[in-house]
């Protein structure tokens, strides 16, 4: 099983949408606090439909709450638009972590300067960033075709 991480994610449809993505690729979605949003939020779960009581959810006050109840031989990969190592050059595993910081500010410095080697990017045109929930589904499907490749 893969894993999506949304550390303190601000927009209860992207989060939804988010939900909907992990549910059809059976992978597990953690939200790491503080949540811009209460979970009872009416957007979050009409962008989730009626999959959301179905989703392999967890919740984490912090992300080293998270990291510490991980397993030794997973990896962790972080999505961000300061790095140059495409999303495509990361060699996928099963139980793997692919990380996603907040929609409007990304995952802090500290955390990208901490693991650079993990680092990766999906390539675009300078401007605007990608919507949170278009960068999972991409990153998400790239790690779910590497591991059917490997069954």
């Amino acid at each position: 099983m893969l894993n999506v991480v949304l550390i303190e994610p601000e927009i209860p449809p992207n989060t939804g949408n988010i939900g909907r993505l992990c549910m059809a690729a059976g992978a597990r979605l953690h939200l790491v606090g503080p949540l811009g949003f209460s979970l009872d939020d009416k957007s979050l779960k009409r962008a989730g439909l009626d999959y959301w009581h179905e989703l392999d959810l967890s919740q984490w006050q912090s992300f080293d709450e998270l990291l510490e109840s991980a397993d030794d031989g997973s990896s962790f990969y972080y999505l961000t638009t300061k790095s140059e190592k495409p999303y495509w050059s990361a060699k996928f595993c099963d139980n793997d972590y692919i990380v996603f910081g907040p929609e409007t500010r990304g995952l802090p410095d500290s955390l990208l300067a901490e693991n650079d080697s993990q680092a990766l990017t999906i390539p675009q045109k300078s401007g605007r960033s990608l919507n949170l929930a278009t960068s999972v589904g991409i990153t998400l499907y790239e790690a779910v075709r590497q591991l059917s490749v490997c069954d």
